[in-house]
């Protein structure tokens, strides 16, 4: 079987730091390979992969303003459907704009959904479902009015994530500088229940950051790291004592929830989204509707047996385990 993968172009695969949809990508093309699957990776040329890279962007526009993000992600997607021929299956994971090309090849193509930015994309999915299949990555995000091919849960590489059965004492915001991902209620959180908090991410609404987060930050009782990878980021995510994943908005998923349990880390989350989907309440951490209710959380974090989370993962978020039910699908439709 020879499968193109699509990815986005505004990170690098896989990414130096930020960059889910892509690290999502990239793990699953080369678990796929490690099956024996022919994947050619269709990716920014600065990206790497096992297999066979094919790119024309050269760098991610995310990463370098020189780079258009409209004019090269044409370019892009062009690219691998001018090449359909040569593939059994294209496999989608840069949004909906691969959509509009669908209906031009026939070869079959599946599309992964990220989530959706708002329901203005929505028209853009439900033109084409019936020419592609779609995959929900959780159950909270599958949209009522379109029909799905699966519902596969994203997986991560568990040895790349080291068990922390220790912890240490102090709580971890982990992701976006910005209103959905819910930085001000870590921070008054944390501030309530007289704990350390450390963030990590990149800043994504400046304007919140200023206003929000910024006056906190002093170093002792608030410390931002930035954006983290490699080591740094492990460790970071292993020596909390818990996450805080106090989300404002409907997450699709959540990958540093599942790559923050890996690592013995308890969350606690906003009860919304995909969040009871990746997390059993009172055995890896604990749902909330408040910043109250995450105070109490904090102080019952001790109840949370870090190995317990860890298996969790292996049981349920593996690579593994996403490799198989996207290949498994493949098989079904190519049939």
């Amino acid at each position: 079987m020879r499968i193109a993968m699509l990815a986005p172009i505004s990170w690098r695969t896989p990414p130096r730091h930020y960059g889910p949809w892509e690290l999502v990508t990239s793990v699953l093309t080369e678990a796929l390979l490690a099956r024996g699957v022919d994947v050619t990776l269709f990716a920014t040329r600065d990206s790497w992969t096992a297999g066979t890279l094919a790119g024309v962007c050269p760098a991610p526009y995310s990463e370098d303003p020189s780079i258009d993000a409209k004019v090269w992600e044409m370019l892009h997607v062009a690219h691998v459907f001018e090449r359909a021929g040569e593939f059994d299956l294209i496999h989608n994971q840069a949004d909906f704009v691969p959509l509009a090309f669908s209906r031009l090849v026939d070869t079959p193509v599946v599309t992964t959904i990220h989530g959706f930015s708002s329901e203005c994309i929505l028209p853009a999915f439900k033109a084409y479902q019936d020419r592609v299949h779609y995959v929900a990555i959780s159950a909270a995000d599958r949209h009522p009015d379109l029909r799905y091919a699966a519902t596969i849960h994203h997986g991560i590489r568990l040895e790349d994530f080291p068990f922390d059965p220790a912890g240490g004492e102090d709580l971890l915001f982990f992701g976006r500088i910005h209103p959905d991902k819910g930085a001000a209620e870590a921070i008054a959180a944390a501030r309530q229940a007289g704990r350390r908090l450390v963030m990590a991410g990149i800043v994504q609404d400046q304007g919140y950051h200023a206003e929000h987060v910024a006056p906190a930050l002093d170093g002792r009782r608030v410390d931002y790291l930035g954006p983290i990878g490699g080591d740094v980021r492990t460790k970071t995510l292993g020596s909390a004592r818990a996450l805080l994943h106090l989300i404002n908005f409907e997450e699709p998923f959540g990958l540093s929830v599942v790559e923050a349990l890996a690592c013995g880390t308890p969350v606690i989350a906003s009860r919304r989204g995909s969040m009871p989907e990746l997390i059993e309440h009172g055995v890896t951490g604990f749902l909330v509707n408040s910043v109250d209710e995450a105070v109490d959380a904090i102080g019952r974090i001790g109840e949370i047996d870090r190995a317990a989370c860890r298996a969790s993962v292996a049981a349920r978020f593996t690579v593994d385990r996403m490799a198989d039910r996207y290949w498994e699908l493949y098989r079904s439709l190519l049939a």
